[in-house]
């Protein structure tokens, strides 16, 4: 992609623009709201209708767009017309720090970085999504004792992927000790380091969908040649192939041409391969001609480091009392330590509440007893094809039917309800449908929860029939 650079009127009219929407939007919305969320984007470039802004992370695009999709719409139609459109763009920059309670735009606009390389036609066709965030770097994982081994092997793999004894390199661990940041950061630093690089980051699950996809369409030899062409395959939660006996053999054909080819092989999983009963012994064997390296639990240091690290990223201010306690008593799980950071900015920010010790303790006891199921966006969406009598297939395709636009529309709802999956990852299940398609369904059954009270209780009912089923 060619470097562009933005000219001084360009970033002014940008400025100009985004200074007012933020002046409307600043009488829209609590004051720890427009801090918290508004303030750290940054204006980049205004070309005709289009007004380009800089956010720190995916997070952010989130959770405006689910929170305030209608106030930013209104905004920048106000400002831009009714052609006016707003792109997003996440900071890449290490130094990016936003300054929240800074009421003067920074016109000084650190655009990410981008390699200033000329494209060809056939470079421009040979690309693909690889899966990966900006966010999971190897500087902002917290080393501790319970991750030594797994961080050291994954930096060294990502310095010379594909020749070191390290091939395939396994990670275990529970869930929400940080597998999914380590193998993703590889992958980053491996492109980081060459961008050429053919490197492809997604879950088994995902893998499996579009498996079932190209059976479907006759192209599974297109798929099985895509994969078996990267130059590093990173797969998270392996444990999801146990019982995909057809994805299973595929997967080891890939295994084994990419291993011969002296091509990174990067697997994630809740257990050892010793302990994945159900899944191939050929695969497990495969599994463990490399390295095995588990995560433990963090200690209570390790805890203490990923929160301060956390809630700097985020933005807030938290005294080392209120650090501490959420570290005491969340112990297991660094996704809950996370989580529990953007429930207590959400409730602050939503409320125009200050983050005081009786909303964490109120946090810490909702996130610390949560409780952990295996309700997959899969099953919830048979449950949901069941009741409806709409074939399950039919809701991943462009069909546009009533009923299988409701079943689509509910089947979204409930997985965005009843898992801790992305968007994003709820759009891939549903036809790679992106993140907004989400949104607007959840918006929408929202919606005819609160108006129709026979809507109210099909929802209930189909929510009872999957989590008793658990």
């Amino acid at each position: 992609m060619e470097s562009k650079t933005i000219n001084s009127s360009e970033l002014k009219n940008a400025t100009n623009v985004w200074k007012e929407c933020l002046s409307i939007i600043k009488k829209n919305v609590p004051f720890i709201t427009y801090n918290t969320w508004f303030l750290p984007i940054k204006p980049v470039e205004l070309n005709e209708s289009t007004l380009k802004i800089q956010v720190p992370n995916s997070y952010f695009i989130e959770w405006i767009e689910e929170h305030f999709n209608t106030l930013i719409n209104k905004t920048v139609f106000q400002m831009l017309g009714n052609n006016g459109k707003l792109v997003y763009i996440i900071s890449q920059s290490d130094s990016y720090q936003p300054d929240l309670f800074s009421e003067d735009l920074d016109t000084t606009i650190k655009l990410p970085k981008e390699k200033s390389i000329k494209i060809n036609e056939e470079e421009k066709e040979d690309s693909f999504d690889n899966y990966l965030s900006p966010r999971y770097r190897f500087d902002n994982f917290i080393k501790g004792e319970g991750n030594q081994l797994a961080r050291a092997a994954a930096i060294a793999v990502s310095e010379s992927p594909g020749e070191t004894s390290f091939n395939p390199l396994f990670i275990y661990g529970g869930v929400g000790l940080g597998k999914t940041h380590l193998i993703q950061a590889i992958g980053n630093k491996i492109i980081s380091n060459n961008y050429k690089k053919r490197v492809i980051y997604l879950s088994s699950d995902i893998f499996t969908v579009e498996f079932v996809e190209a059976i479907q369409s006759n192209t599974v030899n297109e798929f099985s040649n895509f994969y078996k062409n990267m130059d590093v395959l990173i797969i998270d939660d392996i444990q999801f192939l146990i019982g995909k006996e057809k994805t299973q053999d595929l997967f080891f054909h890939v295994f084994n041409t990419l291993h011969q080819a002296g091509k990174q092989i990067i697997l994630s999983s809740d257990k050892p391969p010793k302990d994945l009963n159900g899944l191939n012994e050929r695969l497990i064997s495969r599994f463990q001609w490399g390295l095995t390296a588990d995560i433990q639990p963090p200690d209570f240091e390790t805890r203490l480091a990923i929160l301060k690290n956390k809630s700097k990223s985020f933005g807030i201010s938290l005294s080392n009392d209120i650090i501490e306690y959420i570290a005491y008593n969340i112990k297991n799980n660094i996704r809950e330590l996370e989580g529990c950071l953007i429930k207590l900015l959400a409730n602050a920010s939503l409320g125009s509440a200050d983050i005081n010790f009786e909303l964490v303790k109120k946090t810490v006891k909702e996130i610390a007893t949560v409780r952990e199921t295996n309700i997959s966006i899969d099953f919830i969406n048979q449950v949901v094809c069941n009741y409806f009598n709409v074939d399950e297939n039919k809701v991943r395709e462009k069909n546009r039917k009533k009923e299988v636009v409701l079943a689509r529309q509910i089947a979204m709802y409930l997985s965005k309800k009843l898992t801790r999956s992305s968007l994003k990852t709820i759009g891939l299940h549903f036809g790679g449908r992106d993140h907004s398609t989400v949104i607007h369904a959840f918006n929408n059954i929202d919606k005819l929860i609160s108006e129709d009270i026979a809507m109210k209780e099909i929802v209930e009912t189909i929510r009872n029939k999957i989590e008793l089923s658990v």
